[in-house]
């Protein structure tokens, strides 16, 4: 099994749409995929709505995507090709109470594309693909705890970093692929992907 994480520096800078993308351009992977998002203060785990509880069977929750017409990322997922498709809720900061449910869902995948950092904490993946948009001035710890980790660089065309006291020279010398949106998946970021995991056979 072929275990593919991306991650990202910040919310809203493509991470989705690559995921979507490599889903879509790698059929034959027949992926599961999982989003998985840490909610702050104030969230619940259950559905992301804004409250107050705090009782254990609310720091984290799991549920399969069905509806391959919404506009969820994980409907997105679904509609990009991907087999099954998972969205984990934790409390911020508690991801590994939701680890067990999680190994349970790899361990029945075919092949598992994740969209996150903090899984690196807990999974090893085969490649790790971080998504960076200059223009945006956000850079989450995560993402700076893991860059030195990242396999492949998918960077957004900017004229000049938003973000502050951020070096590249952990992925100095990892292959960078330079994107555009609408396209966040390119043919060359597709081939790379797929010589990195060539040698892994593919589930029958």
């Amino acid at each position: 099994m072929a275990i593919v994480v991306i991650g990202g520096h910040s919310r809203n800078v493509g991470k989705t749409s690559v995921v979507a993308g490599l889903i879509a351009a790698l059929p034959s992977y027949k992926w599961t995929a999982f989003k998985i998002t840490q909610f702050g203060h104030g969230k619940c785990s259950l559905d992301g709505a804004p409250c107050h509880c705090a009782t254990d069977d609310h720091t984290w929750a799991i549920s399969e995507e069905k509806n391959r017409l919404g506009t969820s990322d994980s409907s997105r997922f679904l509609a990009a090709g991907a087999r099954q498709s998972y969205w984990v809720r934790t409390e911020q900061g508690r991801l590994a109470e939701a680890m067990g449910a999680i190994r349970r869902r790899l361990a029945q995948a075919e092949n598992a594309i994740l969209e996150s950092n903090s899984i690196l904490r807990f999974v090893r993946p085969d490649l790790y693909i971080t998504v960076l948009d200059p223009a945006t001035g956000d850079f989450k710890t995560s993402a700076r705890e893991f860059l030195d980790q990242a396999d492949a660089v998918v960077l957004q065309e900017a004229r000049s970093p938003r973000w502050q006291g951020i070096s590249l020279k952990p992925v100095a010398r990892v292959p960078m692929f330079y994107i555009r949106p609408p396209e966040y998946v390119t043919g060359e970021l597709v081939a790379f992907i797929e010589s990195r995991l060539m040698k892994k056979p593919l589930c029958a």
